[in-house]
């Protein structure tokens, strides 16, 4: 018998969420992630890390202008059976929530990739078929970003999109494509396992922005630092996991090395900074499940 695509079956697992609160679950992701303190190299309670252009507040105003765009994803994903038709859709919801994003900021980017992933999971997990698992929207949210937007440009002219021509890596697109195996796989476990040997909640999250960190591909490095940063902040990454996470004594030590070499490299993870907001709207799904 021949699996169906779960683009396209209906599961009567449960009711689907609704969307307006998948987008405020969206948004509330993106405020997290601005205000969870200490982030090496980004932007914090403390500081703009290595950006001169952005502040915390900046980016949870940036965070609250992108809700309308997250409902219409959801509801978009809830009611057009169509996958070709859905990702078209959603493609141009996406180009006009960057414009949304360009005004509410003055012109700076703060939320570009974070339109990316953010508005295909909350598209996925409107889907009849979506369920609450997070492995299950990722999934999901694969097959529709492997689908062709033909109202996409063929060059956007962004860092991240030279980054990977320069450097020969998927960026923010090959990891929606490959369905967020830097959330699924790394962020989430991390998130669970820091929570169950008892860190507190920001350091949890912290750990996960990290491990993340440790192996994934940054554009955002990348166009920064080049492929010597990007090592050099992997590796820092896995140290700080190593010693215990940010937790423990040796863990912040860990840490505090970490970003004075992010520092020197003026350097950021922004691509990692996207996934672990990725990481924390799936998060908040999964406990919807009956």
């Amino acid at each position: 018998m021949t699996a169906l695509n779960p683009l396209q079956r209906a599961l009567p697992a449960r009711a689907r969420l609704a969307p307006a609160r998948l987008a405020a679950m969206a948004v509330q992701a993106l405020v997290d992630e601005a205000m969870l303190t200490p982030k090496p190299g980004l932007v914090d309670m403390r500081g703009s890390g290595a950006h001169h252009d952005l502040s915390w507040l900046l980016m949870c105003r940036s965070a609250h202008a992108l809700q309308p765009a997250f409902l219409q994803m959801a509801e978009a994903g809830a009611c057009i059976a169509d996958p070709v038709l859905l990702r078209r859709r959603i493609g141009a919801i996406g180009r006009s929530a960057e414009a949304a994003m360009m005004a509410a900021t003055g012109g700076v980017n703060t939320h570009r990739g974070a339109i990316w992933a953010l508005g295909l999971l909350v598209t996925a997990a409107a889907r009849p078929a979506a369920g609450a698992d997070a492995q299950v929207i990722a999934g999901i949210a694969g097959q529709l970003a492997a689908i062709d937007d033909p109202g996409a440009p063929a060059s956007t002219g962004n860092k991240g999109e030279q980054a990977c021509r320069t450097h020969g890596v998927g960026g923010a697109r090959g990891q929606a494509r490959a369905g967020f195996p830097a959330v699924i796989d790394a962020a989430l476990p991390m998130l669970r396992l820091a929570r169950a040997r008892g860190d507190a909640e920001p350091q949890a999250r912290v750990n996960a922005l990290l491990a993340v960190m440790a192996t994934l591909d940054d554009t955002c490095l990348l166009a920064r630092g080049g492929r010597k940063a990007m090592a050099s902040t992997q590796a820092g990454a896995r140290r700080v996991l190593a010693c215990g996470g940010i937790a423990t004594p040796l863990g912040r030590a860990a840490l505090r090395a970490l970003e004075t070499r992010m520092r020197r490299l003026h350097v950021s993870p922004g691509g990692a900074a996207d996934l672990l907001a990725a990481a924390l709207l799936l998060d908040r799904i999964e406990p919807t499940q009956d």
